[in-house]
Protein backbone atom coordinates (compact mmCIF):
# COMPACT_ATOMS: atom_id res chain seq x y z
CA UNK A 1 0.00 0.00 0.00
CA UNK A 2 2.80 2.44 0.97
CA UNK A 3 4.58 1.61 -2.72
CA UNK A 4 1.31 2.14 -4.90
CA UNK A 5 0.58 5.62 -2.53
CA UNK A 6 4.61 6.54 -3.39
CA UNK A 7 3.79 5.62 -6.96
CA UNK A 8 0.64 7.65 -7.52
CA UNK A 9 2.52 10.62 -5.57
CA UNK A 10 5.19 10.46 -7.77
CA UNK A 11 3.36 9.92 -10.81
CA UNK A 12 1.25 13.02 -9.61
CA UNK A 13 4.11 15.13 -9.29
CA UNK A 14 6.22 14.61 -12.17
CA UNK A 15 2.74 15.11 -14.38
CA UNK A 16 1.78 18.90 -12.53
CA UNK A 17 5.64 19.85 -12.97
CA UNK A 18 5.34 18.88 -16.73
CA UNK A 19 2.19 21.20 -17.02
CA UNK A 20 4.31 24.82 -15.29
CA UNK A 21 5.63 27.10 -18.06
CA UNK A 22 9.04 27.41 -17.24
CA UNK A 23 11.58 30.24 -18.12
CA UNK A 24 14.42 28.52 -19.55
CA UNK A 25 11.67 26.76 -22.03
CA UNK A 26 10.67 29.81 -23.06
CA UNK A 27 14.25 31.27 -24.10
CA UNK A 28 14.19 27.91 -25.81
CA UNK A 29 11.76 28.74 -27.95
CA UNK A 30 12.96 32.50 -27.90
CA UNK A 31 16.16 31.35 -29.44
CA UNK A 32 14.68 28.97 -31.67
CA UNK A 33 12.13 31.66 -33.04
CA UNK A 34 12.87 35.12 -32.50
CA UNK A 35 16.45 35.61 -32.77
CA UNK A 36 17.01 36.06 -36.13
CA UNK A 37 14.49 39.02 -35.98
CA UNK A 38 15.34 40.43 -32.62
CA UNK A 39 18.84 39.35 -31.40
CA UNK A 40 19.56 38.46 -28.12
CA UNK A 41 17.11 37.97 -25.59
CA UNK A 42 18.69 40.61 -23.27
CA UNK A 43 17.63 43.07 -25.51
CA UNK A 44 14.28 42.14 -25.96
CA UNK A 45 13.04 40.93 -22.80
CA UNK A 46 14.41 44.59 -20.85
CA UNK A 47 12.40 46.40 -23.61
CA UNK A 48 9.14 46.75 -21.12
CA UNK A 49 8.29 45.79 -17.25
CA UNK A 50 6.65 42.77 -16.54
CA UNK A 51 3.23 44.31 -16.29
CA UNK A 52 3.68 45.30 -20.38
CA UNK A 53 5.07 41.51 -20.50
CA UNK A 54 2.02 40.00 -18.99
CA UNK A 55 -0.55 42.38 -21.12
CA UNK A 56 1.18 41.72 -24.39
CA UNK A 57 1.34 37.74 -23.86
CA UNK A 58 -2.28 37.27 -22.55
CA UNK A 59 -4.64 35.18 -23.74
CA UNK A 60 -1.62 32.79 -25.02
CA UNK A 61 0.14 35.50 -26.55
CA UNK A 62 -2.31 36.87 -28.37
CA UNK A 63 -1.22 40.46 -28.59
CA UNK A 64 2.09 39.67 -29.28
CA UNK A 65 0.89 37.14 -32.37
CA UNK A 66 -1.32 40.13 -33.57
CA UNK A 67 1.48 42.93 -33.68
CA UNK A 68 3.71 40.48 -35.46
CA UNK A 69 0.43 39.57 -38.28
CA UNK A 70 -0.45 43.51 -38.74
CA UNK A 71 3.53 44.02 -39.33
CA UNK A 72 4.94 43.95 -43.14
CA UNK A 73 8.15 44.35 -41.60
CA UNK A 74 7.44 40.38 -39.56
CA UNK A 75 6.01 38.88 -42.50
CA UNK A 76 8.59 36.43 -42.15
CA UNK A 77 7.13 35.29 -38.91
CA UNK A 78 3.75 34.67 -39.60
CA UNK A 79 3.66 31.32 -40.62
CA UNK A 80 4.68 31.05 -36.23
CA UNK A 81 2.53 32.89 -34.93
CA UNK A 82 -0.40 30.91 -37.19
CA UNK A 83 0.95 27.87 -35.63
CA UNK A 84 0.07 25.45 -32.96
CA UNK A 85 3.59 25.73 -31.73
CA UNK A 86 2.82 29.48 -31.07
CA UNK A 87 0.43 28.83 -29.09
CA UNK A 88 2.16 25.84 -27.25
CA UNK A 89 4.98 28.52 -26.17
CA UNK A 90 3.01 31.54 -25.26
CA UNK A 91 3.11 30.29 -21.65
CA UNK A 92 7.49 29.74 -21.88
CA UNK A 93 7.89 32.69 -23.69
CA UNK A 94 5.69 34.90 -21.61
CA UNK A 95 7.65 33.18 -18.31
CA UNK A 96 10.96 34.12 -20.14
CA UNK A 97 10.55 37.34 -20.94
CA UNK A 98 8.66 38.55 -17.76
CA UNK A 99 11.40 36.19 -15.70
CA UNK A 100 13.94 38.85 -17.57
CA UNK A 101 12.41 42.24 -18.20
CA UNK A 102 13.52 45.62 -17.35
CA UNK A 103 12.45 45.55 -13.96
CA UNK A 104 12.78 42.16 -12.83
CA UNK A 105 16.65 42.90 -11.88
CA UNK A 106 17.60 39.16 -13.51
CA UNK A 107 19.45 39.38 -17.35
CA UNK A 108 19.27 36.14 -19.55
CA UNK A 109 22.31 34.29 -20.57
CA UNK A 110 21.90 34.29 -23.93
CA UNK A 111 23.47 35.47 -26.87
Amino acid sequence: MIKLSALISLLLISTVSSLDAAAYKGQKAYMDSCKECHGGGQELAVSKNIRTWEKIMDKKGEKLAEIHLSSKKAQDSHEYFESRKFTKDSKHLEDFLTEYAKDSGNVPACN
